[in-house]
């Protein structure tokens, strides 16, 4: 069984390197010496710059000058004068209308992007239908946060470009076997929370159930994508995205294929892993130099991964992966069966039996395999159900979390990701409403409910609020009839989200809703603006609760 699970590890790996190349891989020691100088401030810009001419000719020209100690050399400059560097138009989103709900609707011109041409040497992977940016550094389209831009898109009456978005996505998961993070080649490796059956659903309430058979096909392979090797796994084992418990359970986890430092976050990963390197080797004894190193490498590979899957589950950073809930470098989001994920891909699950019910309708000449799919769909939504309510429900702290399969032991740090069964209908409804209560009670704010309630300067924490989480816990507690606690959570977020408004001419990626003055920050980069998720959110809050 053994070398099976490694036959299988390494097709996946070689399935990703005939990718299209990464920009480490096109620009080599330039690649590297242009991320580690700190030339950018924003480890993306490099990442996201098209070449002037051909990439092998300004790798060629780098490494002649590097050769040579005689030229006179600024690497700022030969970038500058070899590539385009990314323009971010933040003018574009400054406040032009007093109402917020026009501004948004404006602002989707803003935020639109054309079918893609292919570029050499680009990053940027051509997608052949209009999509939707998030705004500021986010240039291309990102998996998760496009469901949350659809809310909006459905109240702007903007059906055509909904489903564009979708195909798109049909288009990578044809192409490139998943969706990624977003539509850039770094980004191949991992995908991102499995929104795309929520697309559909969202599609199929505009359009009719047409859109289930239409899109089945792609929701099918992105289901096989993240139980890929499931078949194979014995009790106790786990691989890429793909988890079996000890009672036989299989459920899903983070996991980006590439245990290298991200393209996108290079020096920072690099920083953050040679810090944990100097804790490892502080905290253990070694016998030489050679014992050493032999420990250090998967040690620090390892990490690399955990940032990735940290990066794949949206949340990058949060202390709900550290295992100390305070620093970074304690990191280990591939140990866990998170709940949101598990919750989505339920939510998968039930779609693919809702499409091939509505598939055994539409050809009654194959009903008999549709049933079965049908039901066999049926059957693992259940089971996963099951286990989540074994294995998410914290019973002493009374809320859903993550799981450590390695300790075999429940995460007591209370999140918003413990919403999720509420949001998709898996919680029981007394665990719903323990749920509810220790959410409204420890984590709601004035502005709105804090994603954690650790503050570790990370941004998926304390003081910091989401417009994804707060749509997944409104949604979870009309879900489960907790409407007023509903309505509190809508009312605060949307009073927040205007007179930030009212004060910047912005609508933000995050917000702090401890001190509804101040902004939000932590993270690698500085609050964006734009902003795709929130304006969907919000148009949708609007419109439900008339604020």
């Amino acid at each position: 069984m053994r070398w099976l699970i490694s036959f299988y590890l390494c097709t996946v790996t070689l399935s990703v390197f005939a990718q299209p190349q990464t920009p480490d891989k096109i620009y080599g020691d330039l690649f590297k010496d242009v991320q580690l100088s700190g030339i950018f401030p924003d480890g993306k810009t490099f990442v996201d710059a098209i070449p002037k001419k051909d990439p092998s000719e300004i790798v060629k020209k780098y490494k002649e000058i590097k050769a040579n100690p005689a030229i006179k050399f600024s690497l700022e400059l030969f970038i500058q004068e070899n590539f385009d560097l990314p323009k971010t138009p933040q003018l574009n989103y400054v406040q032009q209308e007093k109402d917020v709900v026009q501004h948004i609707r404006n602002l989707w011109s803003v935020l639109k992007r054309d079918p893609d041409q292919a570029i050499n040497g680009s990053s940027l992977l051509p997608l052949p239908n209009q999509y939707i940016v998030p705004g500021g550094r986010f240039r291309e389209v990102y998996y998760w946060d496009s469901y949350f831009t659809m809310l909006g898109l459905k109240e702007s009456g903007e059906t055509k470009l909904i489903e564009n978005i979708i195909k798109n996505f049909s288009f990578m998961i044809n192409q490139y076997g998943h969706i990624p993070n977003g539509n850039r080649s770094y980004y191949l490796s991992r995908s991102q929370p499995p929104f795309y059956c929520l697309m559909i659903e969202l599609l199929a309430d505009i359009k009719g159930a047409d859109a289930y058979t239409d899109y089945l096909s792609a929701l099918e392979k992105e289901y096989q994508y993240w139980m890929a090797g499931a078949e194979k796994l014995q009790t106790g084992q786990a691989v890429n995205r793909v988890v079996k418990l000890d009672d036989g359970s299989v459920l899903n986890r983070y996991w980006d294929e590439l245990d290298i430092p991200r393209q996108e976050s290079y020096k920072v990963d690099v920083e953050t892993v040679g810090k944990a390197s100097e804790l490892f080797i502080a905290s253990s004894t070694f016998k030489n130099d050679r014992e050493k190193n032999r420990a250090l490498e998967p040690f620090q590979k390892n990490l690399n991964r955990h940032l990735r899957a940290g990066a794949a589950s949206g949340w990058d950073f949060s202390s709900r992966w550290f295992s100390d809930h305070q620093n970074i470098t304690t990191i280990h989001t591939t140990d866990f069966v998170p709940v949101d994920l598990n919750s989505l891909m339920y939510q998968m699950e039930m779609t693919l039996q809702t499409a091939y019910s509505k598939m055994r309708a539409a050809s009654p000449q194959t009903q008999a395999g549709y049933v079965s799919k049908a039901g066999e769909y049926g059957r693992k939504a259940a089971a996963r159900k099951a286990a989540i309510e074994k294995y998410c429900w914290n019973e002493k702290e009374g809320f859903y979390a993550d799981y450590d399969f390695v300790q075999k032991k429940i995460n007591d740090q209370l999140t918003l990701a413990g919403m999720f069964p509420l949001f998709l209908k898996v919680a029981s409804a007394d665990h719903a409403g323990k749920e509810k209560n220790i959410v409204m009670e420890k984590l709601l704010r004035d502005g709105g409910l804090l994603t954690t309630g650790n503050t570790t300067g990370q941004q998926w924490d304390a003081p910091n609020g989401w417009a994804p989480l707060q749509w997944v816990a409104i949604k979870g507690c009309d879900n489960y009839g907790f409407l007023p606690e509903g309505y509190t959570l809508a009312e605060r977020w949307v009073v927040l989200n205007k007179a930030v408004y009212a004060r910047t001419g912005k609508l933000m990626e995050k917000y702090n809703v401890v001190d509804t003055k101040l902004d939000a920050g932590g993270g690698e980069y500085p609050s964006q603006d734009g902003f795709g998720w929130t304006n969907g959110v919000l148009l949708a809050l609007i419109a439900k609760y008339n604020l």
